[in-house]
This record gives structure tokens, C-alpha cells and sequence, in this order.
């Protein structure tokens, strides 16, 4: 079954053609688009902002300086590599400790010193990058979650996805990795979404597969208590976003450390639409509502205005299936 175009219009649900002309293609411009599509770049610009990140261990550019990865590396208890370029979670290693001459991931598989070469030189081939050209691995240090959100996931660290509209957060979820997402925070890929209350951060629907869900497929653990610490600052840090790229309509991809508190993991000038269908809601009525406002406002009035504006109030009704599976076709 598909939903009718009039369904999707009530719902205010937008679709990859509004979402791209529309927003986009008005409010980005193409030229910003490196400062967000090489993670490494998006990483400097953070930190000269005062955005806080996940520490950068260091960074592999040549085939030559693959040999040097055991040093880099020597003494950190866990890391994650990944590609400067990468999208989708694609070529995301993550090791989670040390056991000698062994490295063991999340899933409990060890590796050699000489699978993470590989690893590393198939990034900078390109295998994982946009559009297959050459790339640079990134060794970052692990990110220690919150263990309050230890329930709700599965061997993976969970992120939380801010749309950001002129500054302002419109909308947000939760990805909880699952084993059908072999770990990996991706919806396409099984991981569940949890939609979540922008006024307080706290959990407003689940979904696994454009199908509701009310629990983890994992753990068990219900989904309905779900809530993010230190919300608002977590908020301030994505609205931040806006003046530290320029871009007017953006993903930011957040995460909660248990040390460090609310960090960027990385941006993305396309977000995907799958956020509608994680919180019942259209994207719609929210960026009419922003585009009505001035230039020049401040990030926590910004912040306080969405938390005013956009907060959830009872229960959500149920999406129809249908509606769910249109909402999720245009991710």
C-alpha cells in the first residue's frame, strides 16, 4: 500500500524534491559544501569554533604513511578509524580495546595489525569516500557514552541527528545501533530510530524498518523513557553549526561522553528525511514557521524558540503504515 499525496500533505511530510530545491538548493551553497563533506576539514573548523569533538589521534594521507599506524595508535586503549570522506557510515572501524597484538571491535572480532593496514589503505583508495576518489583516514579517539544510554543500544554508540534550518533545531532523533545494523547507528541498515521531544529530549516514537517500535529488538529495553542528558546544550552546539558553516539547512550528527559531555561527530548538507518518520511529524509546518523569523537572533534564543515552539504535548498518534513507508522512501 502507498500513502495518497493528499495523506502526505496533511501530515506536512516533505519529500527529496521539495526538501532539495526548496531548502537546499535556496539555503546552501555549493561552495560550503567541503567544510562538511571532508570530515577532517568540519573536525579544524569545530575546534576553531570551540565545538566540541572527539579527539583526533592523528591522520593517514599516502600509501607510504600506512607503515606508520602502530606507532600512531601505540598506547590508546581503543579508536576509531574512519574515512575523511566517507558517507553513510561506510569504512567507520571501530576498535573498542587492545589485547596485545590483537584489536577487538565491539562485536568481540579480533584483528591483526596488518587488517587495520588494509583497512586504512582501502580508505585512501577511496573505496568508501563520495564518489570513489582518493581519501585520508582519520584515527579518532573513542567516544565513551553515556552509560544511562547503555540499555538502548547495541554494540555501537548511539547518535543523535539535529536538523538545523536557519540556526534553528527544527527537528531531532535517536540512532540505537542494533545487531541488524551490525552496530552501526544507520537506519538503513536496521539500527532504530527514536524520535525525540525538542523541548525536553525525551522519546516521542520508535521505528525499525519503517515499522513502529516500542522496544529494542536487542536488549528489550523500552524505548518510552528514553532521555538525552544535558539536552539544551546539546541543542546550543548544533545551532552553532549554522554560523560556523554558513549553511542554512543541515544534519548534525551529536553524541553523548560520559567525560566530555555533548560533541559533533560530523555534518551533512543533505540530510535525509527518515527523521520525519522517527517522530510521526512533518518537516513542513516547523520550516514555514522558521522562515518567518528574523536574521540575527542569538543561538540560545534560537534554541529556547524551538524548545517553545516545537514541543510535544500528549501522546502521537500512530503514523499508517503507508504513511510511514512513503515518509522513508525519500532518505
Amino acid at each position: 500500500m502507498w500513502a495518497r499525496p493528499k495523506q502526505l500533505k496533511l501530515r506536512g511530510i516533505i519529500g527529496m524534491n521539495r526538501r532539495n530545491i526548496r531548502y537546499i538548493g535556496r539555503y546552501n551553497s555549493r561552495r560550503l559544501y567541503p567544510l562538511v563533506d571532508d570530515k577532517l576539514k568540519t573536525k579544524l573548523l569545530a575546534e576553531k569554533h570551540g565545538i566540541t569533538t572527539p579527539a583526533l589521534i592523528g591522520t593517514v594521507s599516502t600509501q607510504f604513511g600506512v607503515k606508520a599506524l602502530g606507532r600512531m595508535i601505540a598506547g590508546h586503549p581503543g579508536f576509531v578509524i574512519k574515512p575523511a570522506k566517507g558517507s553513510g557510515g561506510k569504512g567507520i572501524l571501530v576498535i573498542e580495546q587492545v589485547d596485545g597484538e590483537s584489536f577487538i571491535k565491539p562485536s568481540g572480532a579480533r584483528l591483526s595489525i596488518e587488517d587495520l593496514h588494509r583497512h586504512v589503505s582501502n580508505i585512501l583508495s577511496g573505496l568508501y569516500s563520495l564518489g570513489g576518489t582518493p581519501d585520508v583516514a582519520m584515527i579518532e579517539g573513542l567516544i565513551n557514552f553515556d552509560e544511562k544510554l547503555s540499555e538502548y543500544t547495541y554494540e555501537g554508540v548511539p547518535d543523535i541527528r539535529v536538523i538545523i534550518f536557519r540556526g534553528y533545531p527544527v527537528m531531532a532523533m535517536m540512532r540505537l545501533s542494533t545487531a541488524a545494523s551490525d552496530g552501526k547507528a544507520n537506519l538503513h541498515q536496521g539500527a532504530v530510530g527514536v524520535g525525540l521531544d525538542i523541548a525536553t529530549g525525551t522519546a516521542v516514537r520508535g521505528v525499525q524498518f519503517d515499522r513502529t517500535r516500542r522496544d529494542h529488538p536487542d536488549t528489550g529495553h523500552e524505548l518510552a523513557s528514553l532521555r538525552i542528558p544535558d539536552w539544551s546544550n546539546l541543542l546550543e552546539l548544533a545551532a552553532g553549526c549554522y554560523e560556523m558553516t554558513g549553511l542554512g539547512y543541515l544534519g548534525t550528527d551529536m553524541v553523548i561522553d560520559r567525560n566530555r559531555g555533548p560533541m559533533l561527530l560530523e555534518l551533512n548538507a543533505r540530510p535525509g528525511l527518515a527523521i520525519q518518520m522517527a517522530n510521526g511529524e512533518g518537516l513542513r509546518a516547523r520550516l514555514d514557521l522558521v522562515e518567518k523569523q528574523p536574521e540575527g537572533v542569538g543561538v540560545r534564543e534560537r534554541v529556547a524558540f524551538s524548545q517553545r515552539h516545537f514541543a510535544r504535548h500528549g501522546e502521537l498518534k500512530e503514523l499508517p503504515e503507508p504513511v510511514l513507508a512513503e515518509a522513508s522512501l525519500s532518505t
